[in-house]
């Protein structure tokens, strides 16, 4: 098991070097001058766009930024914003609560709704019902998110008062409100998603009570809830979990979209309006703090798969 966990540790870090390149190197792409957005049409002469660039250091070349940017991030320190002049780190450590509020609650409820109705589906495989949920997975799978999220602010929101309108309340400040809060936002996030879930639950389920060695089990006399949950669950969570390290990445790129609907004071705000202002540091620190996040979930079920299934260690 240490040596899964170590081989694990160290194929993350080429991953870690490929995110933040590629997020280092994304920046680039964007049209128009970082020097003159800071500045402004009225001020960004020529000489005064020279003088601001040199004085952020975007003059230098692409290596030496990116050098100066590994070195800086390996002490913790994801650079200035551009236009605030404040810390990237301290900006991101305020909005990640946040954010990771949403994402572990859309998670939750894709969990618990995807599983359910996989095994749900895959106990009673090709019988009528399992048709039944195969199409309710494809209609929650084809819902907007955003416009799930609308219609539960409209409903429960406005017209039934029953949530309330604002939805993010950290939770030092207030459990009770913070849970309360992230009910709708944690629905409309988690609805879609379980859908994938769903599927490969589904199918792993029906796979597993398909098998050989169930049947043995079904003729010794097993009782058939034992043979679900002991055996035939445990088989079938490998999938299921790869589908959840899935998830996790797409919970991430939704939940940056979902927070304007619900006013979550997020990464997603932060990177949106960052974009729009060329705030590049801040671009570049959110970026790599979402995939570092990604990366180390996905290293967790990596090392979940061992504990579960151990023809998945390394030898």
């Amino acid at each position: 098991m240490l040596k899964l966990i170590s081989y694990r540790l160290v194929l993350a870090i080429p991953q870690l070097l490929i995110v933040s390149l590629l997020v280092f190197s994304l920046t680039y792409l964007v049209p128009g001058s970082v020097a003159a957005a800071i500045l402004g049409d009225a001020a960004a002469t020529p000489e005064a766009i020279a003088e601001v660039e040199a004085h952020l250091g975007l003059d230098q070349p692409f290596l030496v930024r990116l050098f100066d940017w590994y070195a800086a991030a390996l002490q913790g320190d994801l650079g200035t914003s551009l236009l605030s002049g404040q810390p990237v780190t301290e900006m991101v450590s305020q909005r990640l609560p946040a954010t990771l509020s949403l994402v572990i609650g859309g998670l939750v409820v894709a969990i618990i709704i995807g599983m359910g109705l996989g095994i749900y589906a895959g106990v009673r495989a090709g019988q009528p019902r399992d048709r039944a949920v195969t199409g309710l997975t494809a209609f929650l799978q084809s819902i907007p998110e955003f416009w799930l999220g609308q219609i539960l602010v409209v409903v429960f929101v406005i017209q039934l008062h029953l949530a309330p309108v604002l939805a993010w309340t950290p939770p030092s400040q207030d459990v009770g409100k913070w849970l309360s809060g992230l009910i709708l936002p944690a629905i409309a996030l988690g609805v879609g998603t379980s859908a994938l879930i769903a599927r490969q639950t589904r199918t792993a389920v029906a796979e597993a009570l398909g098998s050989r060695y169930i049947d043995t089990l079904v003729a010794a006399g097993v009782p058939r809830r034992r043979i679900l949950w002991t055996y035939a669950f445990k088989n079938s969570l490998v999938p299921a979990l790869a589908a959840i390290g899935l998830a996790v990445g797409v919970l991430f790129g939704v939940s940056l979209v979902m927070e304007k609907v619900f006013s979550f004071p997020g990464l997603g705000t932060l990177m949106l309006q960052s974009v729009m202002a060329k705030d590049f540091p801040v671009v570049q620190g959110v970026a790599l703090v979402i995939g570092i996040i990604v990366i180390l979930v996905n290293m967790v079920l990596d090392i979940s798969y061992g504990l579960i299934n151990p023809k998945a260690r390394p030898a």
